[in-house]
């Protein structure tokens, strides 16, 4: 079978949606993750299925690939990834308490809490960027589809503006790729796209 026709439309749209992302938003994002970083503060992110994999990626990729090049490191901290703490909360208080029961009574003035959900309307998502609210925190808020009740809620928002769940994610991962890179030019030296 030939396949070409569809994937050349897939491709289009990406692209497309790449074309269309918000650059002063990933710049004020970028701002919000370099501020935290500067003053040793926490980043938590999270997020369900895809997203909570999104999440646990850009984990890895700051506090590990950055954060070995630089002086200070980066504390992100991925509440996805605590299979026990989810379980348990979920047993005892219900699946929309997983991430804020986490958050309750450890964020910190200066903290960032980066919520993932592709429609912006998962109540355990939203929930928790409600209580970082309430705490003060700023929340950069990934989004896809139209955004949902988290894109109003975050303050800085990370939205891919299309009605793909396919596509929503890989431009999620390009959020995390296209601010890791700039840093390690910035914070490191390094230029990844002349290597």
């Amino acid at each position: 079978m030939d396949y070409k026709n569809l994937i050349n439309e897939y491709l289009k749209k990406e692209i497309e949606t790449i074309q269309a992302l918000d650059i002063d938003s990933i710049n004020a994002a970028m701002n919000l993750i370099t501020a935290a970083f500067e003053a040793e503060k926490n980043i938590y992110i999270f997020g369900n299925g895809g997203s909570a994999a999104t999440a646990f990626h850009f984990q890895n990729d700051f506090n590990m690939g950055l954060s070995e090049k630089t002086s200070k490191k980066f504390r992100f901290q991925c509440l996805n990834n605590n299979t026990a703490a989810i379980t348990a909360v979920a047993n005892d208080f219900g699946y929309d308490e997983i991430f804020r029961f986490q958050l309750n009574g450890r964020l910190e003035e200066g903290d960032l809490v980066i919520p993932i959900s592709a429609s912006g309307n998962s109540a355990n998502i939203l929930n928790a960027a409600e209580y970082a609210k309430t705490q003060g925190n700023k929340i950069i808020g990934i989004t896809g589809f139209d955004g949902g009740k988290l894109k109003k809620l975050c303050d800085v928002s990370l939205h891919a503006p299309v009605n793909s769940m396919q596509i929503t994610e890989d431009i999620h991962l390009i959020f995390n790729h296209l601010i890791m890179a700039v840093l390690y030019k910035t914070l490191c030296g390094i230029d990844h796209l002349k290597e």
